[in-house]
């Protein structure tokens, strides 16, 4: 890290230290205990306010909220509120502007840093050393994500995701394609490789000619071969990451980097690629995507294939959807492998939290198994334990969905890390316009991507 993120890590940290001492540390102290001694008891009511955006996974934490007063922290009584996506971070953004923030959220590797760096959380290393928490019980690497380069750690691992192929098993039997070929498919930037010939035979214009027959009209499609789950982004998690690291592409060298790899051939091969399958007519328009949204297009029959993420497999395969969807791992690209972004997701304490003790609680019951076997239960995604994780692969075993399309990557090491930066929000704003650029067809990707790669890496290096 540069000095000056790193002065103004330390200051924030040294804040925190100091907010904490002045807020008492002593065994005797009003809220009952702190990180530095012994664990404290609760003899008092504590109410705990947790935000969290996923409305699949709500009815599972409440399941372990009751579970937790219930049978191990009777005085703490957990509040529990979902907020759409944008609204959730607009909403916390809010929240720390006005020192009015949850106890705890739940939190992502794309937002984390921008939080440390402005020193609104609380590091949760003395309450990890004092309770012994063991942070080798989660899948590798995870519980490193969430520590920052000086070794303070920001949260506890609650779950993880990967990507793979999702079809319309439907639109596949009619095309003569079979599922197996999509896991033995390979890609590449210049022609699609394999993996664009089941594309183009899957995409369909209105008069019933496929992609790869004479006659197919690219001006008047009916259903794409491949939809896109959403706009590309500057990250790409659903949409071009997979493709691009397939591809030899790495977004940053490390995380906490002081500079990014936007400029690479690598990258922008990758997304000229599907500029180039969207005029040509095989893969949804940007425009329709950023109006109807790529699963809704999917779902409603419009696109044959999508990649898309573990968190949506209950969405996808749910007991109320009319498409027949099976999963296939990811393409091999160039590099001769398979490559899926691997994200995981996380709880935080705030400093706006009135009791940390009792945030802290909440923490780490969350990051147990007890908590975690009932989400791996709800089969919503897969939890960061390993065993509850098999118990999630069971659950879906048991609703007839074959999701090792999803885990194979972390069983062969295939995955690759969401881009970890201070300044996620502002590469967003400025490599996403671009990337719509490009998608719409208003520019060469490595031409426009050049001047964004530069103004990335001055945001990075300042």
């Amino acid at each position: 890290m540069r000095e000056s993120k790193m002065l103004r890590l330390f200051a924030a940290l040294l804040a925190m230290a100091m907010v904490a001492a002045a807020c008492g540390g002593s065994d005797d102290s009003e809220d009952g205990g702190s990180a530095s001694g012994e664990a404290p008891s609760f003899d008092e009511p504590v109410e705990i306010d947790y935000w969290l955006w996923d409305g699949n996974q709500q009815p599972f934490y409440e399941t372990c909220a009751a579970d937790f007063t219930a049978n191990v922290q009777p005085n703490i009584n957990v509040t529990i509120s979902q907020f759409g996506w944008g609204d959730y971070w607009d909403g916390l953004t809010a929240a720390f502007a006005s020192d009015s923030a949850p106890d705890v959220f739940t939190d992502h590797l794309a937002r984390y840093p921008e939080f440390v760096e402005s020193g609104v959380l609380v590091s949760l290393n003395d309450f990890v050393e004092r309770d012994g928490v063991d942070v080798n019980q989660y899948f590798p690497g995870l519980a490193e994500l969430w520590t920052s380069p000086d070794g303070q750690r920001f949260g506890l691992p609650k779950d993880f995701d990967t990507i793979a192929m999702v079809t319309n098993s439907a639109m596949l039997d009619d095309a003569g394609i079979t599922l197996e070929d999509f896991a033995n498919a390979e890609w590449n930037p210049t022609d699609g490789g394999t993996w664009g010939e089941l594309i183009q035979r899957l995409t369909i214009d209105t008069n019933g000619v496929r992609g790869n027959e004479d006659g197919f009209d690219a001006s008047s499609v009916e259903v794409y071969g491949f939809g896109l789950e959403g706009g590309f982004g500057a990250f790409g998690q659903t949409t071009f990451s997979s493709f691009a690291a397939s591809n030899g592409y790495v977004a940053t060298d490390e995380p906490w980097a002081d500079s990014a790899n936007f400029a690479a051939p690598e990258l922008a091969e990758t997304v000229q690629f599907f500029a180039d399958w969207i005029a040509a007519g095989y893969v949804t328009p940007i425009e329709d995507v950023e109006s109807l949204g790529g699963t809704t297009i999917f779902q409603s029959g419009g696109a044959a294939t999508q990649t898309n993420g573990s968190w949506m497999i209950s969405t996808l395969s749910g007991a109320d959807t009319e498409v027949p969807v099976a999963y296939a791992p990811l393409p091999v690209g160039p590099i001769g492998e398979r490559r899926s972004m691997f994200n995981g997701l996380a709880d935080s304490i705030t400093q706006s939290a009135e009791n940390p003790d009792a945030a802290w609680e909440w923490v780490k019951y969350m990051a147990s198994p007890a908590c975690q076997e009932v989400v791996g239960g709800g089969a919503v995604v897969f939890p960061a334990i390993p065993s509850a994780t098999k118990i999630a692969q069971d659950a879906h075993t048991e609703n007839g969905v074959d999701v090792s399309a999803f885990t194979v990557h972390v069983d062969n090491e295939t995955t690759f890390l969401f881009p970890i930066t201070d300044s996620a929000s502002k590469i967003e704003d400025t490599v996403g316009p671009v990337m719509q650029q490009i998608l719409r067809g208003e520019g060469d990707a490595a031409d426009l991507l050049a001047p964004a790669a530069e103004e990335v890496n001055s945001i990075l290096g300042s």
